[in-house]
């Protein structure tokens, strides 16, 4: 007996069963048009045959004269979500491609049902591919470019399509659950392994989906880009915020003024104070929208322009508002030591305003939800009541060189840290005018 593809199995066959159990002529034609017919609607097709060979004449080569035996036609339905992810796939730029042994109709049906491919778009065959005589060729490159389905395509030539797609500097994640796929997933960015799969395949890829669901593939995608996006907004909080002591130092010392702040009150301040903020702001939800983005390229690192002007835009605001307070604290012949006081308290109220600034990059921060991060408002209170703490205590007076100031000095100390959230609005609005 033999099964496979339809034109595979007729080739080896010179005769047909009868609805009767009879042996008959074989309408090759109308075998054809059948199964097409029913590759047109989605399903795989396996054609059956029988015969008897001799014993030598084992190879699948050799054997010519079997008889046609019928069609089975089966179909695995699309889960109901795998559309809605699909397209969510598409809008975030990620390229969907089809990849199939199957008959080209049955992809093309798949693929519309996905809206992968419109009517009458090209699906890309394996013979074509094999046609190209090169796979490493421009040929073939241009081939792979040109259709994002592809069918009656062997494992080997899977492989190539992955290392093509490479070489023109695509990031390709590949899903398989065979054998077959297991050189394309090792090959390939990233693998993607189902957890119904065999054990070779999940062995080749680096992600094992446990539902066999590609809609968990898209959710992994947004979580990837909420985490990035949130280690982009800590390293930001922390950077500039480092930045502006550094500038004020460096204005002090080019001014001949006294140090603003002492060692122990710059740990205090990148340790404890704003040590509990860049924490509590690493749970921030992701932005809505963020899977309308196009996909960053792979060469771009965590620094790119936006983090680099946003960074430093905020970071001399803070260290010039820093400067020009001791500057004015020192004018009024206040003590050193009373002047550092207020100076830090001033840091930290501007690490409090700061750190909404960075909740988004591009978001005005009066517009994002209180409710997306509950554990960063706590966080701000946490931070600058420990603050206020130590400075009625008096182990952390002594240690840290400060003391109490009344309420209206504080209240002043918060209208000068206030105009750094304007600052950063205008920054935004720059950004998304220029965008």
């Amino acid at each position: 007996a033999m099964k496979g593809a339809t034109e595979t199995v007729l080739a080896r066959c010179k005769s047909a069963m009868n609805d009767d159990g009879s042996i008959g002529e074989l309408q090759d034609k109308s075998i054809e048009g059948q199964a097409l017919s029913l590759a047109e609607e989605g399903y795989r097709v396996l054609a059956f045959a029988f015969g008897e060979v001799d014993g030598e004449a084992t190879e699948i080569e050799k054997i010519d004269n079997l008889a046609f035996a019928g069609l089975v036609g089966f179909i695995d339905p699309l889960r109901s979500e795998v559309k809605d992810a699909v397209r969510e796939s598409i809008d975030a730029g990620v390229k969907v491609i089809m990849i199939t042994g199957d008959h080209p109709s049955t992809a093309a049906a798949i693929a519309r049902e996905l809206e992968i491919i419109e009517e009458g778009e090209k699906i890309v065959t394996g013979k074509e591919l094999e046609n190209t005589g090169d796979y490493e060729g421009e040929e073939f490159t241009k081939l792979c470019l040109s259709s994002t389905v592809f069918a009656r395509v062997s494992p080997v030539q899977k492989l190539h399509i992955v290392e093509a797609l490479k070489r023109e500097k695509h990031f390709v994640a590949v899903t398989g659950d065979g054998v077959n796929d297991a050189p394309a997933l090792q090959r390939a960015n990233i693998g993607v392994a189902m957890g119904s799969g065999t054990d070779v395949a999940k062995d080749a890829g680096s992600i094992i989906i446990t539902d066999d669901n590609f809609a968990s593939i898209v959710s992994g995608i947004e979580e990837g880009r909420f985490a990035f996006a949130n280690v982009r907004k800590v390293i930001y909080l922390l950077i500039s915020t480092g930045a502006a002591e550094l500038l004020l130092f460096v204005l002090a010392v080019l001014f001949n003024v006294p140090l603003p702040l002492l060692a122990v009150q710059i740990l205090w301040l990148n340790l404890v104070t704003n040590g509990i903020q860049d924490v509590a702001l690493a749970f921030e939800k992701g932005e809505p929208g963020v899977m309308k983005r196009p996909p960053r390229k792979t060469e771009q690192g965590i620094f790119d322009r936006l983090m680099i002007g946003e960074t430093l835009f905020s970071g001399i605001s803070m260290g010039l508002i820093a400067f020009v307070a001791w500057m004015l604290l020192l004018a009024a012949e206040m003590e050193d030591v009373y002047a550092r006081n207020q100076l830090l308290l001033l840091f930290v109220l501007m690490q409090n305003v700061h750190v909404f600034n960075c909740r988004s990059e591009s978001e005005s921060a009066f517009k994002v939800p209180v409710w997306r991060n509950y554990i960063l408002v706590f966080g701000v209170v946490a931070a600058h009541g420990l603050h206020l703490i130590a400075m009625n205590t008096s182990l952390f007076q002594n240690l840290l060189g400060v003391s109490p100031v009344s309420f209206s000095q504080w209240l002043i100390l918060l209208a000068c840290a206030a105009p750094l959230l304007i600052v950063m609005e205008l920054f935004k609005l720059f950004q998304r005018r220029n965008a």
